[in-house]
C-alpha cells in the first residue's frame, strides 16, 4: 500500500514567511510564492496535480494556509488552449475560479498565471529593492547580462497577467541554465526543484544585485546636499505644526489618515539636488505606485523657511497637484476607466523635514510610506550604476485603473462609522476613559490615550491594539505645556486630530465647611481649567486642518443636580458643561461640533470611586461601600446601574455620524434621575 502524497504547503509557508519578513527581499503585501505537488481527489480517491499560491492581497511574511489559492494544474494549464489574446487576457481571471479545488482559500491574484505556467515545482515571485533597481535601470537589459551572465535573463516589461505568465513560461523553457529573470521595471521571478533551492535561487539573485550596486554604483547617485537637515527637535516641531495643513489638504476628496517619515533614507533623499527630478519620475513597480500616485508632490522651500510662507505655498503645490493629477487622468482615460478616485497626494515630501504619506487607515498611510521608502531605494541603485528610468506614465495609468484592481476596491468592507476619525481620550487609562477609547477604537477611530497615568494609558493603549490603531501619550491636563506636548505627539502619530473626549477628572466628596482651597483648585484645575486647556489646543489643531471635528465633555448629573457635601465637584462639572454651550456657539462655524454626556455616578470600573470617592459618597448615604452600585441604581426611574460602556456609547452616538447637525447639546446616561432633567 502506497503511501499518500505529502503536501508541500508547509515548506511554502515557512519560505515565503522568511522571504516576506525581510524588508531587503520583497515589500509589505508584494510578491507571491508557490509550490506544485499532488494531493488526493476525495471525489476519486486518486492524486491530483495542484498548484499552492499566494492569493490576492495577502502578506507573504504573515501568510498562513488560508491566505493560499489552491488550484488543479491540469484546469489551469487547459486555460492556454482557450486564451484569446493579451487584449482580453483580463477575462483570464475570472476563469481562475473555475480551476479551484476544494471550498475556502484565498482569492486567485492576477499573478497565478505565473506560477502555474512555469515549469518548476517551486516559484518565487519578489519585488526587492536591488532587484527592481536593475529593473528600472535604462540599460537593464545589458546590466542583466553583465551581473548574471546566462543565470538570469532579461524580460521587457509587460502588465502583470496571463500573458507575462506565458512569456516567463518561455524563457524558463528556452533557458534551462537560468535560475530566474529580471522583470523589466517591475521585480523578479525564480524558481527550483525545491522549495529550499528556489529560496536560495531568489537570494542569490537579490544579493547578487546588491553586490554589484554596491561594488560598482557611483557614491552620491542623488547629487550634492543643497539642503541642511534640523536636529530632530526642530524637526519634530515643524512637522507637527505643518502635518494637520497636510493632512486637511490631502482630505480634500475623502478624509485620510496620516504618517510621518524621517529615517536617515527619507532625509538624505529630501535634501539631494537630485530629489525633484526624480521625484517627478514618479515610481515603478505596480506595488509601489498603486499606493504612492503617480508621483509625489514635493514641497520646493527650504527648511528654514518662515512656517507661514510654507504652509502658503503648500497650499499653491496642493492645488497644482490636483490640476496635473486631473490632466493626467483625463490624457490617458478611455471611455470604459473607472471614474477618477481623488486627485489628492498620496506622499508629500518636505526638505529638512521628512515624509508624509496618507490613506485611508493608518495602516494604508504607513505602507503607503514604506513602499516610497523602498521606490528611494530603487532610484538610488538604479542612478547608481545607470539611469533611472520607469515604466511610461501611460502603463501607470493603465495599472492604477485596471479594472480588476477597481474590482478589488468594490471588494473592500464598508468603512466602520469613525473610519479615518483620529480622537483623543483624557483620563483614557481608567474608567469611562478606557471604556470610551475601547469603543472609538472599536467603531474604526486612531485614539491617543492620555493619561497622567503613562503607564496605564499603554496599558489600554496595547488592548486596543499596535500603533496604527492607537497609541499613549503622558499627560497632566492641568500642565498647559503637557496638553500641548500630548497634542504634538497625536498629530505626529496619526496626522491631526478630530474627535476629543474631555474625561479626565477626580472628586473629593467633602461638606462646604470642611472643603478647603486645595481641594476646590484641585478641582477645578484637573476638571474645568484641563477641559478649557485641551479643548483649546485642540481646536487649533481642527481649524488648521479644516475638517470640522467633536468635542465631547464627560460632564455630570451633578452639572444640574444639587448634591450634598459635594460643592467643588459640583461647581467644577457646571464649569464643564457651561464649556460646552459656549464652545458650541463659537467653534460652529468652523464645523466643530461640541456637546457633552452627563453621567450618574459610575461605581464599577471607575478610577475616582476607586480612589476613595466611593467610599465617601457610601458614608453621606449610610450605605456599605460595595453597595453604592445598587443604591444609586435604586433611586433611577429605569432602576438601572450606569457603567463605563453606557457612557462610551453615547460618546459614540454623539460622534459617529447620525448627529451630525447637533451640537451644544448635554446627553443625560443617568438611566433616569429626575433631578437631573434639563430644563
Amino acid at each position: 500500500m502506497s503511501n499518500p502524497p505529502v503536501s508541500p504547503v508547509h515548506d511554502l509557508l515557512a519560505r515565503s514567511n522568511r522571504l516576506g519578513s525581510d524588508p531587503r527581499t520583497t515589500n509589505y503585501a508584494g510578491g507571491n510564492t508557490s509550490a506544485k505537488g499532488e494531493a488526493v481527489d476525495p471525489v476519486t480517491g486518486t492524486p491530483a496535480e495542484l498548484l499552492w499560491v499566494k492569493g490576492s492581497g495577502g502578506d507573504l511574511g504573515t501568510l498562513t494556509e488560508q491566505g493560499l489559492a489552491v488550484l488543479r494544474l491540469d484546469r489551469l494549464r487547459a486555460l492556454v488552449d482557450v486564451y484569446p489574446g493579451v487584449e482580453r487576457e483580463d477575462e483570464m481571471v475570472a476563469a481562475f475560479d473555475f480551476c479551484l479545488h476544494g471550498r475556502g482559500g484565498a482569492a486567485p491574484s492576477i499573478d497565478t498565471a505565473m506560477h502555474g505556467l512555469v515549469e518548476a515545482p517551486h516559484v518565487d515571485h519578489l519585488h526587492p529593492d536591488s532587484g527592481i533597481a536593475v529593473a528600472t535601470a535604462a540599460d537593464g537589459p545589458a546590466l542583466t547580462k553583465e551581473i548574471f551572465g546566462e543565470r538570469v535573463v532579461w524580460v521587457p516589461w509587460r502588465r502583470p497577467g496571463f500573458q507575462l505568465g506565458l512569456d516567463i513560461a518561455a524563457v524558463r523553457k528556452a533557458n534551462p541554465q537560468a535560475i530566474g529573470v529580471i522583470l523589466g521595471g517591475h521585480g523578479i521571478t525564480a524558481w527550483g526543484a525545491t522549495s529550499e533551492e528556489c529560496e536560495r535561487n531568489s537570494l542569490e539573485i537579490i544579493r547578487t544585485t546588491e553586490e554589484y550596486i554596491a561594488e560598482h554604483g557611483r557614491p552620491e547617485p542623488f547629487g550634492p546636499v543643497v539642503y541642511e537637515t534640523p536636529p530632530e527637535a526642530e524637526r519634530h516641531a515643524r512637522a507637527a505644526a505643518l502635518f494637520p495643513v497636510l493632512r486637511g489638504l490631502a482630505s480634500t476628496d475623502r478624509p485620510q489618515v496620516g504618517h510621518y517619515t524621517d529615517t536617515d533614507v527619507v532625509l538624505d533623499f529630501v535634501t539631494r539636488a537630485e530629489h525633484p527630478r526624480l521625484a517627478a519620475l514618479g515610481t515603478s513597480c505596480p506595488d509601489h505606485f498603486l499606493r504612492t500616485k503617480v508621483r509625489p508632490m514635493v514641497v520646493d522651500l527650504p527648511p528654514a523657511a518662515p512656517l507661514e510662507d510654507v504652509v502658503a505655498r503648500v497650499r499653491e503645490l496642493h492645488a497644482a497637484y490636483r490640476e496635473d493629477y486631473r490632466a493626467y487622468y483625463e490624457r490617458h482615460a478611455g471611455p470604459d476607466s473607472p471614474p477618477m478616485r481623488g486627485a489628492d497626494p498620496a506622499i508629500v515630501l518636505m526638505p529638512g523635514v521628512g515624509m508624509f504619506s496618507f490613506g485611508a487607515d493608518k495602516q494604508t498611510a504607513r505602507v503607503a510610506g514604506e513602499f516610497y521608502v523602498n521606490a528611494i531605494n530603487v532610484m538610488r541603485g538604479a542612478e547608481a550604476v545607470s539611469a533611472y528610468a520607469p515604466i511610461d506614465e501611460a502603463e501607470k495609468f493603465r495599472i492604477e485603473y485596471w479594472e480588476l484592481e477597481e474590482a478589488k476596491l468594490r471588494r473592500r468592507p464598508r468603512p466602520r462609522a469613525l473610519a479615518t476619525r483620529i480622537a483623543l481620550v483624557t483620563g483614557g487609562g481608567s474608567g469611562i476613559g478606557r471604556a470610551t477609547a475601547l469603543r472609538l477604537a472599536a467603531e474604526g477611530a486612531c485614539v491617543v490615550v492620555a493619561d497622567r497615568d503613562a503607564e496605564a494609558a499603554a496599558k489600554v493603549a496595547a488592548e486596543i491594539g499596535g500603533p496604527d490603531a492607537a497609541v499613549a501619550a503622558a499627560a497632566d491636563v492641568t500642565d498647559a505645556e503637557a496638553v500641548a506636548r500630548a497634542v504634538r505627539e497625536a498629530v505626529l502619530a496619526f496626522g491631526g486630530v478630530d474627535l476629543v473626549v474631555n474625561n479626565a477628572g477626580l472628586s473629593i466628596s467633602k461638606p462646604l465647611l470642611e472643603t478647603s482651597e486645595t481641594d476646590w483648585d484641585l478641582q477645578h484645575d484637573v476638571m474645568a481649567k484641563g477641559s478649557f486647556l485641551v479643548s483649546r489646543e485642540t481646536a487649533r489643531v481642527m481649524i488648521v486642518q479644516g475638517m470640522g471635528g467633536d468635542i465631547v465633555y464627560i460632564c455630570s448629573k451633578n452639572s444640574l443636580f444639587a448634591g450634598p457635601n459635594n460643592v467643588a465637584y459640583g461647581a467644577a462639572k457646571a464649569d464643564q458643561a457651561h464649556q460646552v454651550r459656549l464652545l458650541a456657539a463659537e467653534l460652529g462655524e468652523h464645523g466643530i461640533r461640541v456637546n457633552g454626556v452627563n453621567p450618574d455616578g459610575v461605581v464599577r470600573g471607575s478610577g475616582i470611586f476607586a480612589g476613595g470617592w466611593g467610599a465617601r459618597r457610601a458614608a453621606v448615604y449610610g450605605v456599605p461601600e460595595e453597595k453604592l452600585g445598587e443604591f444609586y441604581a435604586r433611586r433611577t426611574l429605569l432602576k438601572r446601574e450606569v457603567l463605563p460602556e453606557h457612557v462610551a456609547g453615547a460618546v459614540f452616538v454623539l460622534t459617529g455620524g447620525e448627529l451630525s447637525h447637533t451640537t451644544g447639546l448635554h446627553v443625560p446616561v443617568d438611566a433616569g434621575v429626575a433631578a437631573a432633567f434639563l430644563r
